[in-house]
């Protein structure tokens, strides 16, 4: 079987997910023995203060999700997450259609990708972010 390399993601499609939990270890262990998922320290979001660990599948050239480490300090959930152009404006955007902003983080610190946690109209949780510049 042949296969072509994937296109980079573009704005608007789903590049990422992410597992939020305040036990990660425990995640990584289930996940790992589920799926033979393997797991490495986000440095960028370490230096910043943040648990986060990038989730490679098998035969993945690059990581394509997280396990972020709550402390506790909000509910364990697991979303996909939206590449958009502009985090700021997409919040305005989903807020004018009905939706809320759950958060926002538009400065938190070099490399890290700026993004939001917002809900449709619904209450279903998503996630949305703009690489580093």
């Amino acid at each position: 079987m042949t296969t072509t390399p994937a296109a980079p993601p573009v704005p608007g499609t789903v590049a990422w997910f992410e597992i939020a939990t305040d036990d990660p270890g425990s995640a990584e262990k289930f996940y790992g023995g589920l799926f033979a998922w393997s797991f490495a320290t986000d440095e960028a979001s370490e230096a910043g203060g943040l648990d986060y660990r990038l989730v490679t599948a098998p035969g993945g050239g690059a990581p394509s999700g997280g396990i972020f480490g709550t402390g506790g300090q909000m509910p364990g959930h697991a979303v996909f997450s939206i590449l958009v152009a502009d985090v700021a404006a997409t919040c305005a955007a989903a807020e004018e259609l009905g939706g809320t902003v759950v958060s926002k983080h538009l400065d938190v610190g070099p490399g890290v990708p700026t993004f939001a946690y917002l809900r449709d109209p619904a209450g279903n949780q998503l996630s949305i972010f703009s690489p580093p510049a």
